[in-house]
């Protein structure tokens, strides 16, 4: 039972992390303005997202616009699109392979298979979480040193957006319900060996003798 709680647990922090793989993905929120200098007095805010960017109006009014084209997109951005759109997919086949192998589930009947297949679906897991805080990371890393790059403009500096917090826990729940899954021992398979005792034949049985 203690197994099956860790492995429920294990599912459990992996698909949460995987939606907010998703939500950082479509959310255009890794970059935002710095309210610095000259800065502090605009009424705009501009966002930055993998997909699109938007600008929030001081009277709350957002609007948001797509991308032209990717190669508009700095280093970091283009490089995330990619490893989020793969981060998610390798999640979506460690959440398939979790609910086969789960222990409250019947789609696979041998315990020792079903053990492998969830050990797997935790490496599929962790793949995807190393996936996630890749890009995380590099965009973080990219906007402290914008931030302190001496030829900026204030008005060009950003601070870090809402979707680098959430992939970071989601990339940390991804690798923590990975390592649950993966920390399972698989059943041993008995090996059909049993030792058999036949009753002794009583001497009476077989009459009496002349």
């Amino acid at each position: 039972m203690a197994s099956a709680g860790l492995q429920i647990l294990g599912i459990a922090l992996a698909i949460i992390g995987w939606i907010g793989d998703i939500i950082i993905c479509a959310l255009p929120m890794w970059k935002v303005t710095a309210f610095i200098g000259n800065n502090i007095v605009t009424a705009q805010t501009f966002w930055e997202g993998l997909w699109m960017n938007c600008v929030q109006q001081s009277t709350g009014q957002m609007q948001c616009k797509v991308y032209d084209s990717m190669l508009a997109l700095p280093q970091d951005l283009q490089a995330a699109r990619a490893l989020i759109v793969i981060s998610i997919l390798v999640a979506v086949i460690g959440v398939l392979l979790s609910v086969a192998g789960g222990k409250c589930t019947n789609c696979i009947e041998e315990e020792a298979v079903k053990s492998k297949v969830a050990i797997t679906s935790g490496v599929f897991f962790l793949v995807a979480g190393i996936l996630c805080l890749i890009p995380v990371s590099w965009s973080a890393n990219t906007v402290i040193r914008n931030f302190y790059n001496p030829l900026l403009t204030d008005a060009q500096r950003r601070e870090l957006g809402a979707s680098l917090f959430i992939g970071w826990g989601s990339a940390g729940l991804m690798l923590l319900g990975g390592s649950l899954l993966c920390c399972q021992c698989p059943q041993r398979k008995d090996n059909g060996y049993s030792a058999k005792y036949s009753a002794p034949r009583s001497a009476a049985s077989g009459g009496a003798y002349v």
